[in-house]
């Protein structure tokens, strides 16, 4: 997948949005203004729990990092992925899993809303 690919799948999304927060990168994608994805030229940052995190880093190491751009404490929830060296088929269930994580953390009101508004 490339960015525009990503960016699609991304903005694929039930209630799914891209913005552009910190300047021209990262391309922020968001769900009820929270961020799921960041796109970086070469580079993805996805939301995850500190489990799956830590289970795709070992599954990828030194392809799938913490993230990078995060403050220590918020690096297990954040996974960076090399676009290069990553096997581009993994990446549509990633970003399910960045999505979901994000919409989880929401208040069951606002969970049922984004699901209707997919209806």
């Amino acid at each position: 997948m490339d960015l525009a690919q990503i960016k699609s799948y991304c903005l694929s999304k039930p209630r799914a949005s891209e913005t552009y927060p910190f300047g021209d990168w990262p391309i922020c994608m968001k769900v009820n203004g929270r961020i799921f994805a960041q796109l970086y030229p070469g580079k993805l940052t996805l939301k995850c729990t500190a489990f799956s995190g830590q289970a795709f880093r070992e599954a990828y190491p030194g392809v799938v990092v913490r993230g990078y751009h995060c403050p220590p404490v918020q690096q297990p929830y954040w996974n960076t992925i090399d676009l290069t060296r990553f096997p581009h088929v993994e990446l549509p269930m990633m970003i399910d899993h960045a999505y979901d994580t994000v919409v989880s953390s929401f208040s069951k009101k606002a969970q049922k809303e984004i699901l209707e508004s997919t209806l």
